[in-house]
């Protein structure tokens, strides 16, 4: 996509803020947008690479702040790192480097929590 066109994600993450607050959405929407925003954010992204390498960290552009660049060994190197728990101290230096990604990781970390609270809106609803 060129231009504004991979940027969706950002229209639909203040879709899915304008939703929480305004308490016109039901769970099945604040899911649906919390599964798009997060699907946007790890894995669509505009984002530098950040993988490591022998001459430091990737400087590549890539899809989302888990996916890496054109590089076979960089596209499916923090993503293998989200499953190995010795590497999470490794992952969370990766996915910070810089302000875009670390805004892609921040939105996507936001969508994930979105998505939970939606889920357990209903039960809130009920009272425990």
């Amino acid at each position: 996509m060129k231009g504004i066109g991979k940027y969706w994600g950002w229209v639909v993450f203040v879709v899915l803020i304008v939703a929480w607050l305004t308490s016109d959405f039901g769970p099945g929407a604040l899911l649906a947008l919390s599964a798009l925003s997060t699907a946007y954010f790890f894995f669509r992204a505009p984002a530098w690479c950040g993988a490591l390498g022998r001459d430091g960290a990737c400087r590549n552009n890539s899809k989302g702040a888990l996916m890496g660049c054109h590089i076979n060994q960089h596209k499916w190197q923090k993503l293998k790192m989200v499953v190995i728990r010795e590497r999470w101290r490794q992952l969370a230096r990766e996915l910070f480097p810089n302000a875009t990604t670390a805004l892609a990781t921040a939105g996507g970390i936001l969508a994930v929590m979105s998505g939970i609270a939606s889920v357990l809106q209903p039960i809130w609803g009920k009272g425990w």
